[in-house]
């Protein structure tokens, strides 16, 4: 594994060509993947969980890899990356009743940094405009890259000019990105940026030589807003996450870092009096000298907020959901939902009825196993399923998830002895008792 010499906390970005022993050592589990394929569940008709479950064709070639997922009103809309030679493309695709929409170039080029756990994202502004971003190199160091994102305001058809987000040009690392409409035409947008490795002393403090979390407001007609600093030192290769509450206010969620190392997950709010201080989702007291690359997953629905998230405190992996009911001001004690051998790289939607819907990763059989379930803020997870088995000789990476209305669809990286494909689901929820 490549680092800069001064990030002592730099994880292993490029597992995927390491090999999942290493990884089993992140997360304090020993497992080998034992055989080649991948071995999906069957189709289900009346779960605890959901009604149906069922596969959906992706619209991406065999070779693609990373997708991420969004919804707006009726439609699904995903973006991944796909190889063409020496040239890394970024693609879209818009699902709706009547099936995919072709796919659509976003962007392409040699110079575009292409990684398991840092990858392009998609969003759609309330006015419709899409945004898709991706992350571009930018100097000798496999960890100096710049962040790109562009719009397109006709279904994806075209899409204008890159425009960056952070002010900082150094060559260091900018990524680990997410990106959320607020109201009809602003974007939040939030970071993990590298700029301190190079100097010190940035906007007039005595900033630490660690990765900072930022933030600014880009508009669906390509004005951004101010970057500012949202916490100075941050664990420094964990995804981020957003979400907005009923009365605007938006959430960041991230995993923090301590000057005695330890990484637990923290929450931001930004209102129009800025950005607040940064409030612990809960004090797990996972003591680590190196990234687990394992970021966590918030959303909202009206003034309830739902985080979730890994940790390995303790030596003792788990995957723990918390609730807030005052829009992510401060959280209940969280509850764990894993089975005991989790991975973790959760993702996480809220339900109509005030419960949450969190997907995860976990060991199952020498295998990597996909799980979700229904999580009560005072009962746990009530309902839970296994979606899908992966036994081939690498991982299927960071599943995500969308919702639209009772249909829950989850896109991940699938490997197997040809190469890399995107898997979809689409799960019915059923209605609760």
């Amino acid at each position: 594994m490549k680092c800069v010499a001064d990030r002592r906390d730099c994880g292993c970005l490029n597992w995927r060509r390491v090999g999942p022993t290493f990884f089993g050592l992140i997360v304090l589990l020993s497992a080998i993947f034992s055989e080649m394929g991948s071995r999906p569940v069957a189709a289900q008709t009346h779960s605890p969980l959901f009604e149906q479950i069922d596969d959906v064709a992706s619209p991406s070639p065999p070779g693609a890899h990373e997708p991420s997922l969004t919804s707006h009103e009726h439609a699904l809309y995903m973006s991944w990356m796909e190889q063409a030679g020496q040239q890394t493309k970024v693609m879209m695709a818009v699902w709706t009743a009547e099936g995919w929409s072709n796919p659509r170039l976003v962007h392409q080029g040699d110079d575009l940094f292409v990684n398991w756990a840092d990858f392009p994202g998609i969003a759609v502004f309330g006015d419709g405009t899409i945004a898709v971003h991706w992350l571009r190199e930018i100097g000798s160091s496999g960890f100096d890259y710049q962040i790109e994102i562009s719009r397109s305001h006709d279904g994806g058809t075209t899409w204008g000019a890159p425009l960056v987000p952070h002010t900082d040009r150094s060559f260091a690392q900018h990524g680990f990105v997410s990106m959320l409409p607020v109201d009809h035409n602003d974007l939040a947008v939030i970071w993990l940026d590298g700029r301190a490795y190079r100097a010190r002393g940035h906007e007039g403090l005595a900033a630490p030589a660690a990765m900072q979390l930022r933030g600014t407001m880009l508009t669906s007609s390509g004005v951004l807003g101010q970057d500012v600093a949202i916490d100075l030192q941050t664990c420094s290769c964990c995804q981020t996450s957003l979400a907005v509450t009923g009365d605007g206010a938006v959430l960041a969620a991230y995993r923090d870092r301590t000057e005695g190392e330890i990484r637990d997950i923290s929450v931001a709010r930004l209102n129009d009096e800025g950005w607040h201080r940064p409030v612990m989702v809960h004090d797990d007291g996972w003591e680590l000298s190196g990234c687990p690359v394992n970021g966590p997953a918030i959303a909202a629905d009206g003034e309830i907020a739902a985080v979730a998230w890994f940790t390995g405190a303790n030596d003792i992996a788990a995957v723990k959901v918390a609730f807030s009911d005052n829009g992510g001001r401060n959280f209940d004690a969280p509850i764990r939902i894993d089975r005991g051998t989790p991975v973790g790289r959760v993702d996480l939607e809220m339900l109509d009825d005030g419960m949450a819907l969190v997907s995860w990763v976990e060991w199952f059989e020498g295998n990597e196993a996909l799980y979700i379930c229904r999580v009560h803020r005072d009962a746990g997870c009530i309902a839970k399923e296994l979606l899908a088995t992966n036994s081939a000789g690498a991982s299927v990476n960071f599943p995500r998830m969308a919702r639209l209305g009772r249909e829950v669809y989850l896109a991940w990286t699938q490997p197997d002895a040809n190469g890399d494909s995107i898997s979809i689901r689409r799960a019915v929820l059923a209605e609760p008792n």
